[in-house]
């Protein structure tokens, strides 16, 4: 009976003990799980944290592709010439500012003027990108003051230059487009007088164009040069269509004018190269005219078109001569025929040809001179005689100027010239000039 109670009591407190182990057990997992449900949460705040972290360097990342891809670094480079021109004509020029023909002096005779004016102020800025997809990238965006202002002291802009160029480096080739100077007759003679002997030898002006360019390396130094484009053909000639809204018979003609040259560079006698050049353009306008009724008989075609050669010869480091010449029918919008593409009366187109030299010596010093000449004649039968406008006939300049710089950027001129216009049926005019400048350049 003893034996039954101690084994009895060993059972319960074998009982007690395991209930006891049991309980704190069960208390035991309720901690963990409590303590592993804290460290789970934790986990996931510590993955959400690095989830966004990723998420803002990746959206950083991709808008730092975004900005380089777009953004990349252009250098502006702004730039300005101020020029104050005072002239002095002993007889009457058109169109005074500047020297484009002689005035007939069977009316005017000997009538001098004086003329000042800072219209060929001149502002603009250049454009460069980096080299991307090896396609360098540039512009350019330049006007003066010489627009159709209200006075002579209230001038308007006009516009220059406008254009983008794309550069293949690689393949020495480039696409060009805005407005710029024509492809043709690329030289510029070296006068004072803005209108830079147009009207006087000197042919082609700017226009809207879509050109491309590439060269060819013949041998070391010597390279050859293609040019061709598409340019808008501009006549400011209305004919029957008086509204404001009817185009010119150049732009009615329903396609663009074409222009191109060939251009050869090689070593000269010194470490600037010579260039020798042949160009030309073909293009069309479409004209409107009436019969006795007043009513439009159809549309007449008149092709403009033009040859020429231009030279560049620099024959020491203080000699440099250059010239071209053309020859080419209704030029009126090219600055050739003496500003006559198209007569009114023989209802034709006006044939010219003609050309221009010069020589530029210096610099010596803080010296530099010029001297040259040109010409432009219209081919006479193609004009008709007219009392009240005389058509012209030829138109001569020699001029001769000097520069003297003050400073690296502040420089003045002087020039002298001669021109002599003739007319059909009507007295010849002839003028001596004189022209001061002051140029101021930055």
């Amino acid at each position: 009976m003893k034996n039954i109670s101690v084994f009895c009591l060993a059972a319960a407190l074998a009982a007690i003990v395991f209930v006891a182990a049991a309980a704190r057990a069960q208390d035991d997992t309720a901690a963990l799980k409590k303590q592993n449900d804290e460290l789970r949460l934790r986990l996931d705040q510590l993955d959400n944290e690095v989830q966004q972290i990723k998420n803002g360097r990746a959206a950083k990342d991709q808008a730092d592709a975004a900005k380089s891809a777009t953004a990349k670094p252009v250098d502006v480079q702004f730039y300005a010439t101020i020029k104050l021109d005072a002239s002095r004509d002993d007889s009457r020029t058109s169109a005074g500012d500047f020297a484009r023909w002689v005035e007939s002096e069977g009316t005017d005779g000997n009538d001098d003027e004086f003329n000042m004016t800072a219209n060929q102020t001149r502002l603009g800025f250049l454009a460069s990108g980096p080299a991307q997809a090896k396609i360098k990238t540039s512009g350019q965006v330049e006007a003066d003051f010489y627009g159709q202002g209200a006075a002579e002291n209230k001038p308007d802009l006009m516009l220059r230059h406008a254009f983008v160029k794309a550069e293949w480096t690689d393949w020495n080739a480039s696409l060009l487009a805005g407005q710029t100077s024509d492809i043709i007759s690329p030289l510029t003679p070296p006068t004072v007088n803005y209108s830079v002997c147009w009207w006087q030898g000197n042919i082609g002006y700017r226009r809207p164009q879509i050109r491309l360019t590439k060269g060819v390396s013949l041998a070391e130094d010597v390279t050859l040069k293609f040019e061709a484009g598409a340019t808008r053909s501009i006549t400011d000639r209305k004919f029957v269509f008086t509204s404001s809204t009817d185009p010119d018979s150049g732009a009615d003609a329903g396609f663009p004018t074409t222009q191109g040259r060939v251009s050869l560079t090689f070593p000269s006698f010194n470490a600037k190269p010579a260039t020798v050049g042949v160009s030309g353009h073909w293009g069309r306008e479409e004209q409107h005219f009436t019969n006795e009724l007043g009513e439009v008989n159809g549309e007449t075609g008149f092709e403009t078109w033009s040859g020429n050669v231009d030279v560049s010869l620099p024959i020491s480091s203080w000699l440099l001569l250059q010239g071209e010449s053309f020859v080419g029918e209704n030029l009126s919008a090219y600055l050739g025929g003496i500003g006559q593409g198209y007569d009114p009366v023989l209802k034709d187109s006006i044939g010219a040809h003609g050309g221009w030299a010069a020589a530029s010596l210096g610099p010596w010093g803080k010296w530099q001179f010029n001297l040259g000449s040109g010409i432009d004649e219209v081919n006479k039968d193609d004009v008709a005689a007219n009392a009240k406008s005389p058509p012209r006939l030829s138109n001569l300049v020699y001029f001769g100027n000097g520069s003297y710089s003050l400073t690296a950027n502040l420089q003045l001129a002087l020039e002298i010239s001669y021109l002599k216009t003739t007319y059909k049926e009507a007295a010849d005019g002839d003028d001596v000039r004189e022209q001061f400048a002051a140029i101021y350049k930055f």
